[in-house]
């Protein structure tokens, strides 16, 4: 190995055991960084329509806290109320599965899981009080502890800052990043970062704006219906379109079960089956070749392995750098593929067919 290719190693290194060093207070960084990379297009698209950078931003920075601000106090409020109400009604679904379900798979398949059920029942009720206890002692920790209180407003505070001056000089950065490049090597690392972008771009704007509109298709759709908790099951269904079909298949049999439960019917699990319907035509005619076009994004293999390794090795700050990097790595590996099949190991010829067998 050359020095250059040592003291790069070394840099690589030094950064990563810096990051985790830091880790606990880098969160509302690097969620700055998403929102600003979020936002950059259209800030750019407002300077060609002849506003300044700064009023841009402004702009941008302004939609961004009123898109937040309503989900804070819609949303979330909502979810939560259907949360309470779904604990609620846990009791009686669990009765009835043991009253008519269970009694149903007895008499078609002549097994017993009645005892079987009883345990598992008493194991998830068992959990949800302990989840409770654990988050009412959370709460009560940081309500003590002043000084964690303290940093955690000041993390949530500095979000919106850190992302309006990301945001402002959001191209300049590029520009700087771009011209610290060795000249040798500038071509090629600005073409693997384009590719980056056209992926990451692909993925968080694209794929982002189909599950959030997926989610809202499936709520209002089950609300309409009048199937409890429907936005709580169409919130669950556009964040589990993250991964292709599985947002469908979750969302539907939840669906169906509430519904089901509920009416008892066969007029309502049509219904919940043509709002899902309706919801897959959309994504496949309007929503996909709208906002993902015919751009490559990451593979849903990918996706699941980066978000859990990337927890699992900083948190939840692991899970905000998942994605960016799982990217990176996707690039990096396409362009070694390339040099790969450029090289003279792949188009070395070996020796003729048939020579094997006639020795």
């Amino acid at each position: 190995m050359t020095r250059l290719q040592v003291w790069t190693l070394l840099g690589a290194a030094a950064m990563v055991w810096l990051l985790v060093l830091l880790e606990p207070i880098l969160m509302p960084f690097f969620v700055s960084m998403i929102l600003a990379y979020l936002g950059d297009p259209l800030t750019d698209w407002l300077e060609t329509k002849g506003l300044s950078r700064r009023l841009a931003v402004s702009v941008v920075f302004l939609v961004l806290s009123l898109f937040l601000a309503v989900a804070f106090v819609i949303l979330i409020p909502l979810m939560g109320r259907q949360l309470g109400q779904l604990i609620e009604a846990l009791p009686g679904v669990f009765n009835w599965v043991q009253a008519v379900v269970l009694p149903w798979v007895r008499e078609v398949s002549g097994l017993d899981f009645s005892t079987d059920f009883d345990q598992m029942r008493q194991a998830l009720m068992a959990n949800w009080k302990e989840t409770g206890t654990f988050a009412a002692g959370i709460l009560a920790q940081v309500s003590r502890s002043g000084l964690a209180l303290a940093i955690w407003i000041g993390n949530l505070a500095l979000i919106p800052v850190v992302t309006f001056y990301l945001l402002l000089d959001w191209d300049r950065l590029k520009r700087r990043v771009r011209d610290l490049l060795p000249r040798r090597y500038e071509p090629t690392v600005t073409r693997l970062a384009i590719q980056c972008d056209e992926v990451l771009s692909a993925f968080l704007r694209g794929q982002l704006l189909v599950m959030l509109s997926l989610g809202i298709v499936y709520a209002v759709g089950l609300t309409l219906l009048g199937i409890q908790f429907g936005v709580l099951i169409g919130i669950v269904a556009g964040l589990a379109s993250i991964i292709p079909y599985l947002g469908v298949i979750v969302g539907l049999a939840i669906a169906a079960i509430v519904a089901f439960f509920q009416y008892g019917d066969v007029w309502h699990l049509l219904g919940v089956a043509g709002v899902f319907g309706i919801g897959q035509m959309l994504e496949g005619m309007l929503l996909q070749p709208l906002l993902l076009g015919d751009k490559i994004g990451l593979h849903p293999v990918a996706v699941i392995f980066a978000v859990l390794a990337g927890g699992q090795l900083f948190g939840f700050t692991g899970i905000l750098l998942a994605l960016p990097v799982a990217a990176m790595v996707m690039v990096l590996l396409r362009y070694l593929h390339e040099r790969y099949k450029n090289s003279h190991l792949y188009e070395a010829e070996g020796p003729p067919r048939g020579s094997e067998d006639n020795q």
